[in-house]
């Protein structure tokens, strides 16, 4: 009987992958491994399912079987499950062929010694900003967040630096209403409130992100450009409202700007 159904079950992914709908069994476990991404302390079983609308049983074959392959590691406590260093080795090679990380590495560095922040660079992809660099400054006081992490483009300086500079037919294409977060009330929620917001993104050269994304933290972004002058990534400095008081706001700008341009640059340079 289990041949039976394994045959079933191969037809029904083979007819899916002709029409033009992918394999599922594959597309779920990607999913998994995105809804991972979302969290840094990882996720349950049952976390995962009601996120996913998933069976229990389902999410938990894909688990074990991603935990048996080295892609995930389950936590004793509470049974949670979170990347493994075989996933996280796959990663750190992607990265590494990113020429932009190499050609960002320096202005960066400077930019966290400078400012005393942490420093940030992440490009689009899916409707969100992926943070592929973050470099940390001698301080004491950091903000929380690791490369790989996914965040919105309407509440981070990020997102807003690098959605600012792309020509109007990909920006339509790649920013989609239904995409927008909301993680609390001082977030931009609306395409005509975010439009404004970049028209003045694009005005003073750099973004803000004053407590739109977390409540305690602000940040300060400004767009790596190719020679079009579209956006291919963006940066920031981020750290506490403590660390950056309004006063500081647009001497950081200034910062940030100047670095993006020499990274803007550099990878134009190295890309001839």
């Amino acid at each position: 009987m289990s041949n039976t159904n394994e045959l079933l079950a191969e037809k029904a992914e083979e007819r899916a992958e002709k029409s033009g709908g992918g394999v599922p069994a594959i597309d779920r476990a990607l999913n998994v491994l995105e809804c991972l991404s979302q969290s840094r302390k990882g996720y349950s079983v049952s976390e995962i399912s009601r996120r996913l609308a998933l069976p229990k049983s389902s999410v938990h074959l894909i688990l074990r079987t991603l935990e048996r392959r080295g892609y995930l590691q389950k936590q004793s406590a509470g049974g949670r499950y979170k990347f493994g260093m075989k996933l996280i080795a796959l990663g750190r090679t992607a990265l590494d062929g990113v020429e932009l990380r190499d050609e960002a590495r320096p202005a960066l560095a400077a930019l966290a010694q400078h400012t005393g922040l942490t420093v940030h660079m992440g490009v689009l992809e899916r409707g969100e900003i992926v943070i592929i660099e973050r470099l940390e400054s001698a301080s004491t006081i950091r903000v929380v967040s690791w490369i790989g992490r996914r965040m919105s483009v309407n509440s981070t300086a990020v997102g807003k630096a690098l959605i600012a500079h792309l020509p109007g037919p990909e920006f339509d294409a790649r920013v989609r209403p239904e995409q927008l977060a909301r993680p609390n009330d001082r977030t931009i929620g609306s395409m005509a409130d975010l439009r404004k917001e970049l028209v003045r993104v694009r005005q003073r050269g750099y973004s803000v992100c004053d407590e739109e994304d977390e409540i305690g933290v602000r940040a300060v972004g400004a767009p790596i450009l190719n020679r079009q002058g579209h956006s291919i990534a963006a940066i920031s400095a981020a750290g506490t409202t403590q660390q950056i008081p309004p006063e500081r706001v647009d001497e950081l700008g200034q910062a940030v700007r100047d670095a993006a341009a020499e990274i803007s640059a550099r990878f134009q340079r190295a890309s001839n």
